[in-house]
C-alpha cells in the first residue's frame, strides 16, 4: 500500500515531546521526510532516534520559532536537507501564568504571544514562500479548544489561540489558488508528559470531566487528523477549523 506522504518533507514545529512528537512519527511512519524542529534540542535529537529506528527518516533543527531569523534558517534547512517543502505542522506552544488579566504581566504577555501567535505567522511566512516554489502542499495550525472558548486565569493563550485561527482562514483565502491547503486543529485537553509533570494527579481528573467524553484526549488522536488534513485525500478542506475535543466546545 502507497504511503500518504512518501518522499514528502514536512516540518514539524515543537516536534520533540507531546502532540508534535505523535505528529512526527505519524508523518514519518507515512513515508514523509520529517523535520522535527524544538527548542530543545537533545528532546529533538530523541525522536529523530526513535523514528530512525522505526524505520523512518527525520533530521533534528534546533530552533527559537519566536525568532523570525531562526524560523527562516529552519525552513532552509528543510529545503537543503530534503530538497523541499511539502508541509508543516505549526505546533510550538506555551501555555502562561494561570492568572486574571488585571494581574496578568506585560512581559507574560509579550512572550506567551509571541511564542503562540506571531510565530505561527513567522512559519506561515517562510513556509508558504517555500511551498509555493516547490508546487505546493499544505499547513496544519495547532490551535486549540480554547480558540473559540474561554477560559480563566489564560486570557494571552486565548488570544493567541483565537488568532491562530482568523489567520489560518486569511491564509487560506490568500493561497487557495496557488496550490497551497492551510487549516487549523483545535485539540481539547491532551494527555502529555507536560502535564503529568506540572499537575497533580486530582487536577489532571477535574480536567477530564470538563470533557463530556470523561476522559482526555490522546496525542495521537490528534496526529491522525493532523495528518488527514495534510493528505491529498483532504483536497477539498482549507481555511477550516477542526476539533479533537471529547464534545467539549459542543456543551
Amino acid at each position: 500500500m502507497a504511503k500518504r506522504f512518501e518522499n514528502k518533507t514536512i516540518i514539524v514545529t515543537g516536534g520533540a515531546s507531546g502532540i508534535g512528537a505523535a505528529c512526527a512519527h505519524l508523518l514519518a511512519k507515512e513515508g514523509a521526510n520529517v523535520v522535527v524542529a524544538d527548542l530543545n534540542q537533545k528532546h529533538a535529537d530523541k525522536t529523530v532516534a526513535e523514528i530512525s529506528q522505526a524505520g523512518g527518516n527525520a533530521a533534528a533543527f534546533a530552533v527559537d520559532v519566536g525568532d523570525p531569523k531562526a524560523v527562516e534558517s529552519m525552513v532552509q534547512f528543510a529545503i537543503d536537507r530534503f530538497g523541499g517543502l511539502y508541509g508543516a505542522v505549526n505546533n510550538a506552544g506555551i501555555g502562561g501564568p494561570a492568572l486574571p488579566i488585571g494581574d496578568y504581566e506585560i512581559e507574560d504577555w509579550h512572550k506567551v504571544l509571541n511564542v503562540d501567535l506571531h510565530s505561527v505567522f513567522y512559519c506561515m511566512k517562510y513556509e508558504l514562500a517555500a511551498m509555493e516554489k516547490f508546487g505546493g502542499g499544505s499547513i496544519v495550525n495547532m490551535s486549540s479548544i480554547l480558540g473559540t472558548n474561554g477560559f480563566s486565569t489564560a486570557p494571552a493563550y486565548v488570544a493567541s489561540k483565537h488568532a491562530v485561527i482568523g489567520m489560518t482562514k486569511s491564509a487560506a483565502l490568500e493561497y487557495s489558488k496557488r496550490g497551497i491547503r492551510i487549516n487549523a486543529v483545535g485539540p481539547g485537553f491532551i494527555r502529555t508528559p507536560l502535564l503529568d509533570e506540572n499537575m497533580e494527579q486530582d487536577d489532571i481528573d477535574a480536567l477530564a470531566e470538563l470533557h463530556p467524553v470523561g476522559r482526555l484526549g490522546k496525542p495521537e488522536e490528534v496526529a491522525a487528523l493532523t495528518a488527514f488534513l495534510l493528505a491529498e485525500e483532504s483536497s477539498f478542506v482549507t481555511g477550516s477549523y477542526h476539533l479533537v475535543d471529547g464534545a467539549y466546545s459542543a456543551q
